[in-house]
């Protein structure tokens, strides 16, 4: 008997995290932060299964909501293996070492003022702390290729194969056998669209018992990707050519790169006004050095090689800031810049300071190129918000503010269901890692195109597979 339950990214879009229990082993799929809606807390409180009783880890990708509560998992307990593809073991290693410096800031911030209330022991201390990271990496890590088979306990083999989200992301393929049967289960983790700028799209597969499909964008279909790149051009060049800044909340994986490797491409076909680039993320610098390591999960369309001394993700004007001295000279520069800088959803990082210095100004604009969940600051531009509270002072958003959904890192509900559609002899699908109003509007659209029975998983309802 196989149970899988959920106890993250079930009817929200955060905190992924999937216990399978086959026969006498604990597989986990992924561990990931909850963000977004006030759910931070939630990483702070115990995990409802026994970290120490997991025998093995599987990653999905790097993304924090993925990955982000592994050094905790490792503190309570867990000693199992930990099973990634190998960029994402690299990427993961950056990532979380990020978090562990951003957790340490808040802390000590939020400390600060407690003691000045006198309530200094009520402040819970970091989750972790890059002490606690380096020690995930001391684990016994199983890094494997796309569709390389390995083999657990008993008669559980897990593949990964390309899921086309971000580099080195994958969906995990369970086998196993029960009562004399084969069974598969297929956790899709975040599948991206076909229409991808940089990376391969993901691959198919033909059978599977049990599908738990992620469902961000289960309830719409993107713009097509040309479409997008034609809006992102014209915002950038309009902005340019009226003396504006175009300021960018860009997550650090992935979407980052998509955007420099478009202005490497406006610069080399004169299409890019004249201006200074600002890429203002140590994080997404350190990410794009992964990216160029792991040439062969680019695309074609790059045309990159290493030794070949190209790099699709950098040009003549791109000025990369390390330090916080660099980032804040960024300020000097009135016009005519294009600043790319983190957190993506505007809640938190250098992106904040750009907004107070440059979200009042009619002349300037922001692109929005990511998902921005309910709750963060981003989410609130997006929503039209006349005044937004940076740093404790009250910005007026006079900026133009553009939101481009084409360049989404996760498929939409027609190429959802376009991957799903080959796969034979599915007998059950579970929607996971999207908010309820559009799982319920994917579940309707499943059941009419391919007449599949969809369940919605509930937090922590175990299932019996």
């Amino acid at each position: 008997m196989a149970t899988v339950t959920s106890y993250g990214a079930a009817q929200t879009v955060t905190g992924s995290c999937h216990l399978v229990k086959i026969d006498s082993i604990k597989i986990l799929i992924d561990c990931g932060m909850f963000q977004g809606n006030g759910n931070e807390e939630r990483n702070y409180g115990a995990f409802e299964f026994d970290p120490s009783k997991v025998n093995y880890l599987v990653l999905t990708h790097a993304h924090l909501d993925h990955i982000g509560r592994v050094p905790k998992l490792i503190k309570d307990g867990f000693n199992g293996r930990i099973i990634a593809t190998k960029a994402t073991h690299d990427i993961a290693k950056v990532m979380l070492l990020d978090s562990a410096n951003i957790l340490q800031e808040e802390y000590k911030t939020l400390r600060r003022k407690a003691r000045r209330r006198g309530e200094e022991e009520s402040i819970l201390k970091p989750l972790y702390t890059k002490e606690d990271v380096d020690r995930v990496f001391e684990k016994k890590w199983c890094t494997l290729e796309y569709f390389e088979e390995h083999k657990l306990k008993h008669h559980i083999k897990v593949t990964l194969a390309n899921a086309g989200h971000i580099m080195g992301s994958a969906f995990v393929i369970l086998d196993y056998q029960e009562q004399n049967r084969h069974k598969r289960i297929i956790f899709s983790g975040d599948l991206g669209s076909p229409e991808r700028l940089i990376i391969d799209s993901a691959d198919n597969i033909d059978q599977a018992d049990v599908l738990f499909v992620e469902s961000t964008y289960g309830d719409r279909q993107h713009k097509p990707l040309e479409q997008s790149v034609a809006e992102f051009k014209e915002a950038v060049r309009t902005t340019l050519q009226q003396n504006g800044n175009v300021i960018i909340p860009s997550f650090a994986l992935e979407r980052t790169q998509e955007i420099l490797w478009l202005l490497h491409e406006m610069h080399d076909d004169g299409e890019l006004p004249k201006c200074r680039v600002f890429l203002d993320s140590p994080l997404a610098i350190k990410a794009t050095k992964l990216y160029n390591r792991f040439p062969i999960h680019l695309s074609d369309t790059l045309e990159y090689a290493p030794g070949s001394g190209g790099d699709p993700f950098s040009f003549a004007w791109l000025e990369t800031t390390t330090t916080r001295d660099q980032s804040m000279a960024i300020n000097k520069t009135k016009e005519r810049s294009i600043i790319i800088a983190g957190s993506g959803m505007c809640n938190g990082g250098r992106i904040m300071h750009h907004l107070k210095h440059r979200l009042w100004n009619t002349r300037n604009a922001v692109i929005f190129v990511g998902y921005q969940v309910h709750g963060t600051l981003g989410r609130s531009i997006v929503d039209g918000e006349k005044m937004i509270k940076i740093y404790g002072e009250e910005i007026a958003v006079k900026a133009k503010v553009y939101t481009i959904n084409g360049f989404s890192a996760h498929a939409d509900q027609k190429e959802l269901i376009e991957w799903i559609r080959p796969i034979g002899g599915l007998k059950n699908i579970y929607l996971i890692h999207g908010e309820i109003e559009k799982m319920e509007v994917f579940a309707s659209e499943i059941q009419n195109e391919l007449k599949q029975e969809v369940n919605i998983v509930e937090y922590a309802k175990p299932i019996k597979l």
